[in-house]
């Protein structure tokens, strides 16, 4: 290197990492685990916990679109409706889940602005009141199967069943969940406004709880469907129409793992799309944990997506750099 190219070397200085656009999806529990009240500052305490592992990606001048869960907080507001049934007209479930993304993306919008601000980073963020279109022919609707809500012992699952026509299903040894309907995602109405903010360098929280379901008539027409989609499938979906280069989705393990809780357990650095169908359809991957991760995954991949990133969130920054988590590729 020589004249010219050397001089604009050293004023440049060391290079740094190329700039990629991330979509990184936050687990409904990292802000509501089930050891909580449910107060809105136990809640604004986990993000601020979650928020500070952000910093440094921001910081790398990386594009950052965050997508949240909400199993745990539209399940309440859920049961809440049934509660006051008697006294205030209940809302639908699309609107519920409105309520859940609002409330959240507020919360989870405010407490990344004030780390950042901590951390003598100014950026803009916002929250996007997301719609995912779905088909109101989806069998999803007649085979419940997204956990929302509280954990109940067997006898109040019989009871509320008994009581509301609620589906219910015993999750992972905890005890009982109420189950909804989960229709595949098939377009995000919003993505237009997402792009409009990652051009203005803002950082967007968008499709929060797996975005608010509507469905299309034949005039063109979006009205509210009662169900909730996978926020991991929705922010596949949003990784692949926005060309992210990496799909991150954090969850409460560094690592994706086979023969989870056995003693021939494994951590798995690195798969390819086809070993992870593999282990997938021998039924490495439950539906009641990484399942709906891994086929999220799977639908980023096999629509050209980059990568996908699976570990927790206090390892992202490292998994980024290759040194944690679990790598998916084509």
């Amino acid at each position: 290197m020589t004249g010219l190219a050397e001089q604009a070397a050293a004023v440049a200085g060391p290079s740094r990492a190329p700039r990629r656009r991330l979509v990184i999806a936050f687990g409904g529990n990292a802000s509501y685990p089930p050891s909580i009240q449910g107060l809105a500052s136990e809640q604004i305490s986990l993000m601020a916990q979650a928020c500070e592992h952000l910093v440094r990606i921001v910081e790398a001048g990386h594009q950052v679109v965050i997508t949240h869960g909400n199993g745990p907080v539209v399940g309440n507001i859920l049961f809440r409706m049934a509660r006051t049934a008697n006294e205030l007209p209940p809302m639908p479930m699309d609107v519920c889940v409105a309520q859940s993304q609002g409330g959240m993306g507020y919360m989870l919008q405010q407490t990344l602005v004030n780390v950042l601000h901590e951390h003598g980073v100014e950026r803009a963020v916002s929250a996007l009141i997301t719609q995912v279109e779905v088909a109101e022919d989806d069998p999803g609707f007649a085979h419940p199967t997204k956990p929302v809500g509280r954990f109940f012992g067997a006898e109040d699952a019989e009871r509320l069943s008994r009581e509301h026509g609620w589906d219910f299903i015993e999750d992972a040894g905890r005890g009982h969940r109420r189950v909804v309907p989960s229709p595949r995602p098939l377009r995000i109405v919003e993505l237009r406004v997402v792009e409009s903010l990652l051009a203005a360098d803002v950082i967007p929280i968008a499709v929060g709880g797996g975005g608010i379901p509507v469905a299309r008539d034949r005039e063109g027409r979006y009205r509210g469907v009662s169900a909730v989609i996978d926020k991991d499938l929705s922010s596949a979906m949003l990784a692949e129409q926005l060309g992210a280069d990496s799909l991150v989705m954090l969850t409460g393990v560094e690592r994706v793992a086979i023969d989870f809780g056995k003693p021939s357990e494994r951590a798995i650095d690195r798969m390819t799309a086809a070993e992870a169908r593999e282990l997938h359809a021998d039924g490495q991957f439950p539906p009641g944990s990484m399942g709906p991760k891994i086929e999220a995954a799977l639908r980023y991949l096999d629509a050209g997506g980059g990568e996908v990133i699976i570990t927790s969130i206090e390892r992202l920054h490292d998994a980024l750099e290759g040194r944690a988590g679990t790598r998916l590729v084509a």
